[in-house]
């Protein structure tokens, strides 16, 4: 049986991951990885470099979706653009994307901050097929754990990251074979909502209102304050006041 072909689209520390697992395994799961999409981030540093990943093991690297051959399976894991229907249809078998957030709750950006701002319990992440516009296409896989009381969204963020990993990793082979069952999104709104974020609005949270009660002040910290990026901040006579995490 030829192998199933399989595309990469990635970026980020989880998209390393990931990609490092796939070639890892694609062989003995009946599988070649015959290329890759990725954008630098050097903020993550060189041990997150995708592309130099795919040079030590020969994987070419495709430098935008038109340039994608066709192939069996495209596998998206933070990848920083939309397809397109024509990008999609490359796939034979199926186009997937691991988004970190449950779905239909969380599409888009800035997840894991409103998250703690709406006071959610329980989070997730999420193994679904790729359709167009964001986020959108029937679940494949789920991994959903509670957040702890207090959290921060740096601690949110590290919680599943780690369950993301774990849910590439346990479902790869599923997905290479075809084993797994489509559900609608549309099929579970009505017990979990559904909603759509961009990055913009990330903005707009990080201001905190001192007229605020203190649960309140103290839950968009929690949920603004990620590390190498601008803190949550008061405005005092148009002075930005910070605030940080003590240490």
């Amino acid at each position: 049986m030829p192998k199933k072909k399989i595309i990469f689209l990635g970026s980020k520390p989880i998209g390393y991951a990931c990609f490092s697992y796939l070639l890892e395994k694609a062989d003995s799961l009946g599988a070649e990885v015959i290329g890759l999409l990725t954008q630098p981030r050097k903020e993550f540093g060189e041990g997150h470099d995708l592309t130099a990943l795919a040079a030590q093991q020969n994987v070419p690297v495709f430098g935008a979706l038109s340039e994608m051959p066709e192939c069996d399976i495209l596998y998206s894991v933070q990848y920083h653009q939309i397809l397109a229907r024509q990008d999609i249809n490359k796939a034979a078998q199926i186009a997937v994307n691991l988004h970190m957030a449950p779905l239909p709750e969380y599409r888009g950006s800035n997840q894991f901050s409103f998250a703690i701002i709406e006071q959610k319990e329980e989070f997730g992440t999420t193994i679904h097929c790729i359709d167009t516009g964001i986020d959108n296409g029937d679940i494949l896989f789920q991994k959903r754990f509670p957040i702890p009381p207090n959290c921060w969204v740096e601690e949110l963020y590290d919680l599943t990251y780690k369950a993301s990993v774990n849910l590439f990793k346990q479902t790869l082979a599923h997905i290479i074979n075809g084993n797994y069952k489509r559900v609608a999104q549309e099929l579970l709104v009505g017990k979990y909502g559904t909603s759509l974020h961009f990055r913009s609005e990330m903005k707009k949270l990080k201001v905190i209102d001192l007229t605020w009660d203190n649960e309140k002040r103290d839950r968009y910290i929690r949920a603004t304050s990620m590390p190498g990026f601008e803190p949550p901040y008061c405005l005092s006579k148009g002075v930005k006041i910070y605030f940080t995490r003590e240490q």
